[in-house]
């Protein structure tokens, strides 16, 4: 007999897939921290959403795909008048949160953006209410909604934590679309079966080239890539919910599966369990919408904007000091083509706050750096320079620092202080002091859509822990919608 065949025997599958779904089906979530910071989080990311809609490149995005098209009980899209079917409104809601680059991170081996994953939760959550509702049924519950919010944190942010998929050139987003999938398909009422195989084709799928993040291609659609992801993820649990059957060792299948086809043979590295981890240590933008290795140098920036802002003709050079995955992500030279691009440039992200005090979305439009030519002098005078102790601390689990810090030198030999800020602001240690200015953010951008008496009821309900988990979805979702 030949030996040129394949042994087509349908085997047992991956040991992951089955982990992820006995996690989503099983494990109940007791972590009060986990919960109050997914409340926070869930406000952070709405609010992110609101801010973006200012800006028509977003909004041309929005929309169903057919203009005009009628869904019954379909998913609103906050801040908008748009109602559709739960995958459109998957990819329209990732989009406005993750466009400004504004909501929350995750930085290990992998990094990434778990709120993004809202996108596919909070349309698929209003939908499942309101049809329960013209049904006669009980509605999901905010609490719901934040219970997938946990999960799809933990399970997007576990596999980031040992696997790189940006050092085989994938994107992070290949775990958004991972983590939607599980939770999307549990809330359609998915057994741990149709978890297992939806989860495969969540991994079939591949993962989108990181090239639309980075020199010399770094564009716009690192801004809905994410909302890409979500509406994905929530086709693949409908389908699967229909019946289609699965793929078991997607992952592990010899010359065919992920492992060999994409990550170089090897297998993803998962040594804790799934539980609240990752939302209990999620990272905030509360301050800048910069890349989150920028952070703390944007904060480094602001505050010796005092010390240079009388000075800036006078500066001889600029050093900054960094962590690894900062220099291999967002340090560049050259023409900055448009806003994506420059919010993934680091000497953009701190040349802008040492001329003007701060870091807003509008700093990175083409108007205002065109019209502020120096902005790119004192980029070309930084120097890029890796302190090996921020890199080695940046991946220390018990630290998970992301450290920068600036001196800038003039040319009549003086310089500034060294300033160093190793824990953005939304950082797990510096919570305390985070939370309250991350109420206002949310606060300031609810302002940005609707009247003042609408933002304080919708910022009140946020507030009270008790009273949002108790609130029926699409009850919570007629709050942000605008007729």
């Amino acid at each position: 007999m030949s030996n040129n065949v394949d042994i087509n025997e349908r085997q047992a599958p991956d040991e992951l897939l089955v982990t992820i779904a006995d996690y989503v089906m099983n494990t109940e979530i007791e972590s009060s921290e986990a919960y109050d910071t997914a409340r926070n989080c869930l406000m952070d990311t709405i609010g992110c959403g609101l801010l973006a809609l200012r800006f028509p490149e977003c909004t041309k995005h929005l929309g169903a795909v057919v203009p005009g098209m009628q869904v019954a009980n379909g998913a609103r899209v906050p801040g908008t008048s748009h109602v559709l079917d739960p995958i459109t409104a998957a990819f329209n809601i990732g989009c406005i949160v993750r466009w400004l680059d504004f909501n929350d991170t995750w930085l290990a081996a992998e990094w990434g953006h778990p709120s993004d994953n809202l996108g596919a939760i909070l349309a698929v959550a209003d939908y499942l209410s309101q049809v329960a509702v013209s049904e006669g049924k009980a509605p999901l519950t905010m609490r719901d909604v934040l219970t997938a919010m946990i999960k799809a944190h933990e399970i997007q942010g576990v596999l980031a934590l040992e696997n790189s998929f940006n050092r085989v050139g994938l994107d992070h987003v290949l775990l958004v679309r991972v983590a939607s999938t599980a939770v999307v398909t549990k809330m359609l009422g998915g057994n741990r079966d149709q978890v297992i195989d939806a989860l495969s084709h969540a991994w079939a799928d591949g993962g989108a080239l990181r090239t639309y993040r980075h020199a010399p291609n770094a564009g716009s659609r690192k801004s809905w890539a994410a909302g890409d992801a979500t509406s994905r993820a929530v086709r693949l649990a409908m389908i699967t919910m229909k019946g289609e059957m699965g793929i078991p060792t997607v992952l592990s299948a010899p010359g065919w599966g992920y492992f060999d086809v994409l990550f170089k043979g090897e297998q993803f590295k998962v040594n804790q369990p799934f539980n609240s981890y990752v939302m209990e240590n999620v990272l905030f933008k509360i301050s800048f919408p910069a890349e989150f290795h920028s952070q703390t140098a944007v904060e480094a920036a602001v505050t010796l904007h005092s010390e240079v802002k009388e000075r800036l003709d006078e500066i001889e050079r600029i050093e900054v000091t960094t962590h690894e995955s900062a220099i291999r992500i967002i340090s560049k030279v050259g023409e900055l083509a448009n806003p994506a691009d420059r919010d993934h440039c680091l000497q953009y992200m701190i040349a802008v706050p040492l001329i003007h005090g701060d870091l807003i979305a509008e700093h990175y439009e083409d108007g205002f750096h065109k019209g502020d030519k120096r902005i790119d002098d004192l980029r070309n005078k930084m120097s890029i320079v890796e302190d090996t102790r921020y890199t080695h601390e940046y991946l220390d689990p018990e630290k998970r620092s992301i450290a920068n810090a600036i001196q800038v030198f003039f040319k009549d030999g003086s310089s500034t202080q060294k300033v160093e800020v190793e824990y953005p602001i939304g950082h797990r240690r510096r919570r305390e002091e985070g939370i309250p200015v991350l109420e206002q953010k949310y606060l300031s951008n609810l302002r940005t859509r609707y009247p003042e008496a609408s933002c304080q009821k919708v910022f009140a309900l946020c507030k009270d822990a008790n009273r949002l988990e108790q609130t029926p979805v699409q009850e919570f979702m007629n709050l942000l919608v605008i007729n």
